[in-house]
């Protein structure tokens, strides 16, 4: 019996996988909007965290100078050419086909099923694939965008955050762009679950990255399968640091009013709750869902999740502690995490 844990409601969040909603009649047509702007007086946190909406057409040649472009109608009418030709039976072609206003194959379309602070694109260089994402500069999670993906922790084997390209900064309008590559949200394909020993091995992924980030005082805040995304070839990442947070190693890490994905119980109580914990919890969740979704199960992880999900944040392991646990069990069991998979995906 899964614990009641996966009975506590998590809160919705758009999906990073493509959608078949386009529009193109907007972008280039409207006038800019109010970009934000630097102030003499301290920084507001509430207004350089919030999610932003970018005049994507402002910003087009500040990326093309650096070697990436953003998607056009053109870039989508081929995608889905190509997917038409496919041999997907589920296959059907999207509504604009015939639309006038996708008639202009150099206009910027922007995808209706992701956030308006996301964009898909292309580097020249080589046509791969990459999503940009619009933050403000003086951002909690550009700030942790920048040390994740930077040397030294970008060097360590344990950090699975999506694979960052470019990180920039225009000052004048204290925006910033991460371009990432695109992975995908569909964590299962369509020909079903991964084998067994890549579900181990993406699970070992995930609390291994949490666990990474704790050793350098981030706190990911917002842990759940809709921040997890995968290149099929045994590779997962995570994904959206809007509530993350950096604390100083000698001060005592405290959140007030979370309002991640999963909610730890403890939340619901007055004062400051331990982020590290909460993310101890949410991992314990993930894996119950992760279980679920895949519909593999080992009794045993019940060793691992069931002190993750302890009432009492101080009695929840470490994220380290976790990943040992995790670690034992499989050993004990006698199976091998991360030698990849037979499977084609």
């Amino acid at each position: 019996m899964l614990p009641s844990a996966l009975n506590r409601p998590a809160r919705s969040k758009s999906s990073t996988q493509r959608s078949e909603v386009f529009t193109s009649d907007s972008l280039d047509t409207e006038d800019s909007p109010t970009s934000p702007t630097s102030s003499d007086s301290s920084i507001d946190e509430d207004e350089v965290n919030r999610r932003l909406k970018p005049f994507w057409p402002k910003y087009q040649y500040n990326l093309r100078s650096r070697g990436f472009r953003l998607e056009t109608v053109r870039d989508v009418k081929i995608f889905y050419s190509q997917r038409e030709h496919s041999l997907d039976p589920y296959w059907s072609s999207p509504y604009y086909s015939n639309r006038p206003d996708f008639q202009d194959e150099d206009a910027l379309c922007p995808d209706a099923g992701i956030p308006d602070n996301l964009f898909r694109g292309i580097r020249l260089s080589d046509s791969k694939r990459v999503v940009v994402k619009a933050v403000h500069a003086k951002s909690r999670e550009y700030s942790v965008i920048c040390a994740l993906s930077r040397s030294p922790l970008r060097d360590d084997p344990m950090n699975h955050s999506i694979p960052v390209l470019d990180l920039f900064e225009l000052p004048d309008d204290d925006i910033a762009f991460i371009v990432m590559e695109e992975w995908s949200s569909q964590l299962i394909t369509s020909s079903g679950p991964c084998c067994f020993n890549l579900f181990l091995s993406a699970l070992h992924q995930c609390i291994e990255h949490i666990a990474f980030m704790h050793k350098y005082h981030i706190a990911h805040l917002d842990i759940s399968l809709r921040n997890l995304l995968t290149d099929y070839q045994g590779r997962y990442a995570y994904i959206d640091y809007e509530l993350s947070r950096r604390f100083e190693a000698s001060s005592t890490a405290l959140v007030y009013d979370y309002r991640g994905t999963e909610v730890p119980p403890e939340s619901e109580r007055d004062g400051g709750i331990d982020p590290y914990k909460v993310d101890v919890w949410a991992l314990a969740v993930l894996i119950l869902r992760a279980c679920k979704l895949t519909g593999y199960w080992v009794p045993e992880l019940m060793h691992v999740i069931e002190p993750m999900l302890n009432e009492e944040p101080s009695r929840r392991p470490s994220s380290y502690g976790a990943l040992q646990a995790f670690d034992k069990v499989t050993a004990s069991l006698g199976l091998r995490v991360g030698r990849g998979c037979n499977t084609p995906h």
